[in-house]
């Protein structure tokens, strides 16, 4: 009986030596697997940082160079009197959206500070394309407005 065990233990070592191979080779391609999956998402992790970096870049340029354009009948910017209403980067598409208004419907120097916008808009290192579109709601009042706007007009 004693010999049977041994017998039966030596006729079964090559397949649980093949069987821990397997074990081994299954295990390092699940290593393997597990790395890749690891760097893709390392990766698209990093891409979606590097975007997110490009837009905040792009916006905060934008909102510095908005802040040089004035209405002339207005000591302060566009942008801290409230006119501007969006600022959005694509960065797929390298678009730069710009929704702003005017204080009126009506203001005589609408072309002016439209124009005055637009060269600025396109001196933003980064986008291809300007998207900038003048918009009347919600109407502009001066509580959209600054703290900084309202000081320097005398409104606080």
């Amino acid at each position: 009986m004693e010999e049977n065990k041994e017998e039966i233990k030596e006729s079964q070592q090559p397949i649980v030596e093949a069987a821990c191979d397997a074990n081994e080779n299954n295990n390092g391609e699940t290593a393997n697997m597990v790395s890749a999956e690891s760097e893709e998402k390392e990766e698209a992790v990093k891409k979606i940082e590097e975007e997110a970096d490009e837009e905040l870049r792009i916006t905060n340029r934008t909102i510095e160079l908005l802040r040089t354009v004035f209405d002339p009948e207005i000591p302060v910017n566009v942008y801290d009197l409230g006119l501007i209403y969006k600022i959005d980067y694509e960065v797929a598409t390298k678009t730069l959206h710009v929704d702003m208004t005017l204080t009126a419907p009506g203001c005589p120097a609408a072309d002016f500070i439209m124009e005055d916008v637009r060269q600025k808009l396109m001196s933003v290192e980064g986008p291809e394309k300007v998207d900038l579109r003048l918009v009347f709601e919600p109407v502009w009042t001066q509580d959209m407005m600054s703290e900084e706007a309202k000081l320097e007009l005398g409104f606080l």
